[in-house]
């Protein structure tokens, strides 16, 4: 996984609309990526609820959410407009950012071991690089702590 000081990968993933969204859209900003497992589950509704409700202050930092997982844009939709989701939520079905970041390796759930998302989230500065890394999120308020670095 990556850490503070690494050069954020690019990439280019479609959002609930299709619309493709790129890192370097956001160049001289800061961004939180953010991976999570699946829409619409109980750990990845509170965390995105989380930034949700933190949205606006985030704004106000200079800074922009995207929420990555490898559900695609309908599902991504869904979850948008059901938690009315102010930010972008990107599809990875291909798991090419989501890989590029590390964000994908071995789960345990009721004792059994699986591949998966890690949820995970990276503050990345304006020049590019990660400037701090949360390589595992609980996520009832992770958002106050992504708003303690930006």
């Amino acid at each position: 996984m990556l850490k503070e000081g690494d050069k954020a990968p690019a990439f280019t993933l479609a959002d609930e609309t299709g619309t493709k969204i790129s890192l370097s859209d956001f160049k001289g900003k800061k961004v939180v990526v953010y991976f999570y497992p699946k829409d619409d589950t109980p750990g990845c509704t509170k965390e995105a609820c989380s930034f949700r409700d933190n949205y606006d202050a985030i704004l106000a930092k200079g800074a922009v959410v995207i929420g990555i997982s490898p559900d695609d844009e309908a599902s991504h939709g869904k979850f948008k407009s059901k938690f009315d989701l102010p930010f972008y939520l990107l599809a990875d079905p291909e798991r090419k950012a989501i890989d590029g970041f590390g964000a994908w390796g071995e789960k345990s759930m009721y004792g059994k071991k699986y591949e998966g998302v890690m949820r995970s989230t990276f503050v990345i500065g304006e020049d590019g690089t990660i400037i701090k890394a949360w390589p595992q999120v609980k996520p009832e308020d992770h958002a106050i702590e992504v708003m303690a670095v930006l």
